[in-house]
């Protein structure tokens, strides 16, 4: 791996060499939420008791997409796929338990670093070795061991696996790696380097991880390009925020929504405090790209349990108007708030064509001045929204997700659960409200086919033809009124 970073800083150098570092070419921010659901970025227009102004006007000043998706209604997944530019599913990434992010997969901070950008990670990684990454332990018994507890596993990470997959070594300069209170640091809140440590803050979660990235932002200058990858660990459970923040909220409520409303208004509250140090330190040349890593946790019926307690329940946040929930390839699991920004480069507007966060790196790259690279699946996005390019960015979007598949062109979607098909008019009003396959089999056909195809070429190859397991078979029993899935005659 050493190896192959070493000759892509040589491949870039060569060709970045007449290339001028700082305002020619763009600072890079991405801002990730989790499990933040559609209704929930004031800008998409659904609910008016979201208050976000500062991605609001972040929105209006750039692109809002009106069919931006993820790969994954999961978050290490989608994580992989947006820092890789590769569907995740081609190196063996379906799920949480597929962690860690292979060794030989390159990310966009080894790309944007090696063409001399300094890089910087903030928040929640979530791309290391975890508790069951059982297949991952059986073949590095040197770096993990399997524990048993009577019926139940569990991974035991060494050390050296967890720094060998973090951050650190995955491309970033900086880093501020955590999500609740403990994090894994190499700089302080004031920007100054200090020797790795671990570093214990039991102040609101949200605020920490702004503060930590305004502290990397202070140490940089026009004279180089930065990317800084801020994901924050909001509004996913468990739910938190400070009295400040759910005073902005009063009325009656259920008490999750009041949080996830909360959260959402601290991370909002730190766009605009980056914003303000982005126009103080005269780092005006920023794209900025915001999303969210999946759609949100409803479980159903969205039951309003105690904040304390119930940390795997609804997060409060809405998917509204989409069909399901995260874990589901339906809208409402993969299609997320999803804006970009590059002021005086990307025009504002409503983009309503299909896009996926596999083009943020490729857009990113290119703005970048790095040369394409074939093996990554995105597109840049740049000359579609400056107008240069009319055509859709992508003829086919692909998904792949426990015992779920789907396709989506310009005007279809095909969803798959086990051996069922469903086919939505996906570019309607009634988003996948009307399963409409047996009116238009031809379509079915021709989107089964190209979904097959791009299946034969995953790790491992092929669609899965299972009944689902227990949650799939509660959520396709509630949004669509199955409890068994059959193949339509």
């Amino acid at each position: 791996m050493r190896q192959m970073r070493f000759l892509l800083a040589i491949c870039l150098c060569v060709v970045l060499g007449n290339v001028g570092l700082g305002e020619s070419r763009p600072n890079i921010i991405v801002l990730f939420c989790d499990d933040l659901g559609w209704a929930d970025l004031g800008a998409n227009g659904v609910r008016d008791d979201v208050n976000t102004p500062h991605l609001d006007a972040l929105a209006k000043q750039g692109a809002r997409f009106t069919a931006g998706y993820i790969t994954a209604p999961q978050c290490s997944p989608s994580r992989a796929g947006l820092l890789t530019g590769r569907y995740q599913q081609r190196f063996g990434f379906d799920t949480i338990p597929d962690c860690p992010l292979p060794l030989d997969q390159i990310t966009l901070a080894d790309r944007l670093k090696a063409a001399g950008y300094a890089t910087g990670m903030v928040g929640k990684w979530h791309l290391d070795p975890n508790r069951v990454s059982f297949n991952w332990a059986e073949q590095h018994p040197e770096l993990a061991r399997i524990q048993k507890n009577g019926g139940a596993r569990s991974v035991s990470v060494s050390e050296e696996a967890r720094l060998k997959y973090s951050p650190e070594a995955r491309g970033f300069d900086s880093f501020f790696n955590g999500e609740m209170n403990r994090y894994w640091v190499n700089y302080d809140f004031e920007g100054r380097p200090v020797e790795r440590q671990w570093v214990e803050d039991e102040r609101f979660r949200v605020d920490v991880q702004t503060q930590a990235a305004l502290a990397f932002l202070k140490q940089q200058t026009v004279e180089r390009p930065f990317f800084l990858y801020l994901p924050y660990f909001a509004p996913h459970t468990p739910l938190g925020a400070t009295e400040e923040f759910l005073a902005r909220f009063p009325g009656e409520m259920p008490e999750r929504r009041r949080y996830a409303l909360a959260m959402m208004a601290g991370v909002d509250d730190g766009v605009g405090r980056i914003q303000q140090i982005l126009a103080e330190r005269e780092l005006k040349n920023t794209l900025i790209i915001f999303l969210s890593d999946n759609g949100a946790p409803l479980k159903l019926t969205k039951i309003d349990s105690p904040v304390n307690s119930d940390a795997g329940g609804w997060d409060g946040s809405l998917n509204e108007p989409h069909v399901g929930e995260k874990g589901m390839l339906s809208e409402g699991g993969i299609r997320v708030p999803f804006v970009m920004s590059w002021p005086g480069e990307i025009p504002s507007q409503v983009y309503s064509q299909p896009v996926i966060s596999l083009d943020i790196a490729a857009t990113a790259v290119a703005a970048a001045g790095i040369p394409d690279d074939t093996l990554m699946d995105g597109v840049n996005l740049l000359p579609y929204l400056k107008g240069e390019k009319l055509e859709q960015p992508h003829e086919y979007l692909y998904w792949r997700f426990w015992n779920q598949t789907a396709i989506r062109d310009q005007t279809w979607k095909l969803l798959r659960w086990g051996s069922r098909s469903f086919l939505f008019r996906i570019d309607e009003d009634r988003i996948e409200q009307d399963d409409v396959s047996a009116d238009h089999p031809d379509v079915v056909a021709r989107l089964e086919a190209e979904l097959e195809k791009w299946c034969e070429e995953l790790t491992p190859a092929g669609i899965p033809e299972g009944t689902g397991n227990g949650q799939e078979i509660d959520w396709y029993r509630f949004y669509f009124g199955l409890s068994v899935p059959a193949r339509s005659p």
